[in-house]
């Protein structure tokens, strides 16, 4: 199979504009800050037409410059976004009343956060089943959900003829549940993602997803450069970008024909390569943060995952109708879902604890995956071109 060649320019731009904020967060850098724009312009004048690579260099000091000045002094919020937002999140607490009114405790706290975004419900041990498993990114809303509300959404555009309406009808709604949940990084992050294909995908126009990913980033720490050193936007991001990355070479590991052929095995294998892209996006960190290792990842995510789809649904249709049925439905999911996340706590060696790895040593361990990556995607590109 013949590799596509990723095409990113704004990733190192993304790259210098995180390596600023880091600079700015932990050095005074106002002569710095001088000096550096001041080398950047007389280096842009000089190898203007010379030197285009060393060019290059310098004009990624201005996103530097740029993460080095925001990080010291952030943009002001915006009235009028957080007037909304204040609002929306009263109106979430109607909502979670509706919830309430509805379902008995131990489904609440799941339907609760998984749906609106409101985990104050959930009790501890919960939480610890849920972490144990690694099945803790399915109760903090992500771009799993949006992606399961966009497709949910997206079902309205029947035909051509309204594709637009629908397209642009699917992101207002999208960005009003990214307001009704408080506007996280994580939601933040995919929902304007999902802008991006969306606008891009009215024009029919080609796109890059690590462009994507990077334009967003630069977006996100743009407006609070702080969310940065948040353990919830790192994990979201080194989770897309690991995602990106690898999942397109592991999933083209089996013939498309043959898997277009056999759609159980088609849906086994993507999850399992995702799942696996994920994990090596987030392993290291989560060792670092949370001093664990969950070892049935794979087995949970085939669990969570569709429990997740069906949970959305139900909780937004409970909301529309208030129907009992769909009330007992969604207890009979989250029991399910529990008893099996509790069966998986229960097997031998279900979590690796006591896991204390220092800065350094987390980033060395990405540094070995990133070498062995390349090592192991240089050796299967060699063998499918031998193979064909």
């Amino acid at each position: 199979m013949q590799q596509q060649r990723v095409i990113a320019p704004l990733l190192p731009v993304a790259i210098a504009f995180i390596l600023g904020i880091i600079v700015g967060r932990y050095t005074d850098y106002g002569a710095v800050t001088t000096l550096a724009i001041l080398a950047g312009l007389i280096g842009i004048a000089l190898c203007l037409f010379r030197f285009p690579k060393v060019q290059s260099l310098f004009i990624l000091l201005i996103p530097m410059v740029m993460g080095c000045h925001l990080i010291q002094h952030p943009l002001p919020d915006i009235p009028v976004v957080k007037r909304a937002g204040d609002r929306m999140l009263e109106y979430r607490e109607q909502l979670l009343r509706q919830y309430r009114a509805t379902m008995n405790p131990a489904t609440y706290e799941v339907v609760a956060a998984m749906t609106l975004g409101d985990k104050t419900a959930l009790t501890k041990e919960t939480r610890v089943k849920f972490n144990m498993t690694g099945a803790s990114h399915i109760l903090a809303i992500s771009g799993l959900h949006l992606g399961i509300i966009y497709m949910m959404v997206s079902l309205l555009a029947w035909g051509r003829r309204w594709r637009i309406v629908a397209q642009v009808l699917t992101l207002v709604l999208l960005w009003g549940f990214a307001f009704l949940v408080g506007l996280p990084a994580s939601v933040v992050r995919a929902t304007t993602m999902l802008t991006i294909y969306g606008l891009l995908s009215l024009g029919y126009r080609q796109n890059s997803s690590l462009n994507v990913l990077a334009f967003t980033a630069i977006v996100i720490l743009a407006c609070q450069p702080e969310a940065l050193f948040e353990v919830g936007f790192q994990m979201s991001y080194l989770a897309v970008f690991a995602i990106l990355l690898f999942y397109p070479t592991l999933y083209g590991m089996i013939s498309e024909k043959w898997l277009m052929e056999h759609r159980v095995v088609r849906w086994v294998w993507g999850m399992t390569t995702v799942s696996l892209c994920a994990q090596l996006g987030v392993g290291p960190l989560i060792a670092f943060y949370f001093h664990r290792f969950s070892t049935y990842f794979l087995l949970t995510n085939f669990i969570v995952i569709p429990c997740a789809y069906l949970i959305l649904v139900g909780g937004f249709l409970l909301l529309l109708t208030s129907w009992t049925m769909i009330a007992s439905a969604l207890a009979t999911v989250v029991t399910i879902m529990t008893q099996s996340l509790t069966a998986i706590a229960a097997l031998p060696i279900a979590s690796i604890g006591n896991l204390y790895p220092s800065l350094l040593q987390t980033v060395l361990v990405y540094v070995l995956i990133g070498c062995l990556s390349i090592i192991f995607l240089k050796l299967w590109q060699t063998y499918s071109v031998s193979y064909r």
